[in-house]
């Protein structure tokens, strides 16, 4: 018995001992993947799906102006993001028309686009307009877009948008996403769209646009020539570590950020929720066993995953020749708008920018949201829209804001 004894604890101090060192061996850490700690956590409303249609443009900076209202302390908005699209489709098609029919009728556009709007029709809940008119559970723009695509022709042809013109884009749009309200009752009161904007107390000229090129000056506006900039509006340019000032100074004084930028590259995986600017994106460069992983994939998960996620990765040292660089050979595009919502640090301390998509909660195992590291924001991003009074003061005073 003495001996059955000893051999038993003899095996559990044996046992205890290699627990013991698994716990404290690096490669074990590598093993758990990515582990985040939050720093900053601002509000934001609920996740939704742009679905089938090139609407993110309006689904970020709706989720960014219910979190300025969150912020303002004016309570939880379901803001309707169709209504926004609806008169976009409209000015656009105005915009053709005097382009000669060479303006940009497709589905995209950027963050001032929604501003616009929003100062010349207001806006509504999303439970008064929700855009769904076509018996689809989910949106789906591109018959909508066929069509706004093909009667844009006529008016060109005939050089004049007629009354008869005007009603049938109307009648297109009321097909799809539904006559537009003039007036309605929400929460017990009524409102028409534009005095239900002013009831949200939103001023869309406190807000900016900014970005960071080098082929117009800094602490000036310029252009940027990307497709969905239809009507030429223009951004500040600030370096870009002041940039990357903004935007922490924003979050960290509680002002969320609107963000528009590149998701095409192989760093980016909204699937592992994950983006970053790896040193090696090539299979041929990995360790033997990441290199039998990466030929066991498909193409499209190669395509979503061209680097290991089970770990934090080397990522490139981004500089303002290097972005300048990515803009001007076209692999940093303008891709997709998203609402960056807080930062989070990974257990190197590397920065990434919690963000979210508006791909709806299923395609990913985080909700919908990403985490975009500090390097991958530095190269990839377009511009931001953020709150005059979420930009450091010294960097306001240069803009002359």
């Amino acid at each position: 018995m003495k001996t059955r004894h000893l051999l038993l604890l003899l095996i559990s101090t044996m046992a205890l001992t290699a627990n013991a060192q698994k716990k404290v061996t690096p490669a074990a850490k590598t093993d758990e993947g990515y582990i985040f700690t939050k720093v900053v956590e601002l509000k934001a409303t609920p996740v939704k799906n742009q679905s089938s249609t090139g609407t993110c443009w309006c689904f970020a900076t709706t989720s960014f102006i219910e979190s300025e209202l969150l912020r303002m302390g004016k309570g939880e908005y379901d803001l309707s993001e169709m209504y926004i699209v609806r008169n976009n489709y409209v000015s656009r098609l105005q915009d053709n028309y005097l382009r000669q029919g060479k303006g940009n009728l497709g589905q995209g556009s950027l963050a001032h686009d929604w501003m616009i709007e929003f100062t010349r029709n207001g806006i509504v809940p999303n439970e008064i307009y929700p855009g769904l008119n076509y018996g689809s559970p989910t949106h789906s723009h591109g018959e909508l877009n066929s069509f706004i695509n093909a009667v844009s022709t006529v008016p060109v042809q005939r050089k004049n948008e007629s009354p008869q013109y005007e009603k049938i884009v109307g009648a297109i749009l009321d097909t799809y996403l539904g006559p537009a309200p003039q007036n309605f009752t929400y929460a017990g009161k009524n409102y028409t769209p534009a005095t239900f904007a002013s009831s949200l107390g939103i001023n869309p000229t406190d807000y900016v646009s900014i970005t960071s090129f080098t082929h117009f000056p800094f602490y000036s506006q310029g252009i940027l020539e990307v497709p969905d900039n239809w009507r030429m509006e223009k951004f500040y340019n600030v370096p870009l570590d002041e940039l990357i000032s903004i935007m922490d100074f924003s979050m960290n004084n509680g002002y969320t950020v609107n963000w528009d930028g590149d998701v095409s590259e192989r760093g980016f995986s909204h699937a592992k929720g994950v983006a970053i600017v790896p040193e090696v994106t090539k299979s041929e460069d990995y360790s033997a066993t990441d290199r039998a992983r990466f030929e066991k994939m498909s193409t499209q998960e190669r395509s979503e995953e061209a680097y290991r996620f089970t770990g934090p990765f080397p990522e490139v040292k981004v500089t303002q020749d290097i972005r300048q660089a990515g803009y001007e050979n076209f692999t940093t595009t303008d891709d997709h708008l998203m609402h960056l919502t807080g930062i989070v640090k990974d257990q190197n301390g590397t920065k990434y920018y919690v963000t979210k998509n508006s791909w709806g909660t299923d395609r990913n195992p985080f909700g919908g949201y990403l985490n975009m590291s500090e390097s991958y924001v530095r190269a990839k991003t377009i511009f931001i829209m953020v709150h005059k009074n979420a930009i450091p003061a010294d960097i306001k005073a240069k803009l002359g804001l």
